[in-house]
């Protein structure tokens, strides 16, 4: 995603998609003052790698990239992404489209502006940046675009996971979330995807963290991305692992009561409508506690 609002809708992917493993989200303003929620929230970010994986792949790049890396200077820290190059690579075998998608996702920090995806362009050069090499793929305008579609899906799931656990706190936020900073953590796994792996589940190949505004709150979310099998009609393949970080009491209760429903599917008499609405949608993801 980026600010670059060039919105023109790309053209239909091809339907017969073979199965991939396509960059995971591409799914990210403090203010003067920050509360010790937001330093929490942000201190995460700051770990990140300078040019972070979020967009294009999800493991570390190997070998030398083949577009020079942007000082840190040129880094946007919303996104931890270089400015958007939308020129074609000096060896690239076949021209690709420019335009973006605007996205159902809130900007944090504006009125009514939405996360715009990247272009395939875009999405090519991020790629070659984390020392993609395309000759080694031999991919095709019709991957790229069927890729860009799968990135996006992601992108729009992650988000709708978010609202379900964002509805614990309508009363609070009745103006909505919106998504204020993202960063990819691949190689960081989770302590919940860690512990998972030592029951035989196999690890996440990806990880990114979503710091999202809820009404001048920050709360930050982990997303644990595991790999769904063959990619669907709509282009989802990714098993998401949506919840608050424990970074705070209200996060942790926020979990507590959600394990509780997903267990026993009957919330206390005293649970306001919105949650007794998120009630109902969270028992059917029991596997994933």
């Amino acid at each position: 995603m980026g600010n670059n609002q060039t919105t023109v809708p790309a053209d239909p992917p091809n339907p017969d998609v073979k199965k991939m493993t396509p960059p995971p989200e591409c799914p990210m303003h403090a203010a003067a003052s920050q509360s010790t929620q937001d330093r929490t929230a942000d201190s995460h970010l700051s770990r990140l790698a300078s040019v972070p994986s979020e967009c294009p792949m999800s493991g570390q790049g190997g070998g030398q990239a083949l577009i020079p890396q942007q000082p840190e200077s040129d880094i946007n820290p919303d996104n931890r992404m270089p400015p958007p190059n939308q020129q074609p690579a000096p060896d690239q075998p076949f021209i690709l489209p420019t335009e973006r998608v605007v996205s159902s996702i809130p900007k944090a920090g504006t009125e009514g502006e939405r996360w715009v995806y990247p272009s395939p362009q875009m999405f090519w050069n991020a790629m070659l940046r984390k020392g993609w090499r395309w000759k080694e793929d031999a991919l095709s305008p019709d991957d790229m675009q069927n890729i860009i579609s799968i990135h996006n899906a992601n992108n729009e799931q992650a988000w709708e996971e978010v609202l379900r656990w964002e509805a614990l706190h309508a009363r609070e936020c009745p103006c909505g979330p919106k998504l204020a900073k993202f960063g990819g953590k691949a190689k960081e796994f989770s302590p919940r995807a860690r512990m998972r792996s030592w029951m035989g589940y196999e690890l996440p190949f990806d990880r990114h963290d979503w710091i999202v505004d809820r009404c001048g709150k920050q709360v930050r979310y982990i997303i644990d991305y595991y790999d769904g099998g063959s990619v669907k009609e709509n282009f989802q393949f990714t098993i998401l692992d949506v919840r608050p970080a424990m970074d705070s009491f209200g996060a942790v209760w926020d979990r507590m009561k959600v394990a509780y429903w997903r267990w026993t599917t009957s919330p206390p008499k005293h649970t306001s409508k919105e949650e007794l609405k998120l009630s109902k949608d969270f028992p059917e993801e029991r596997q994933k506690v």
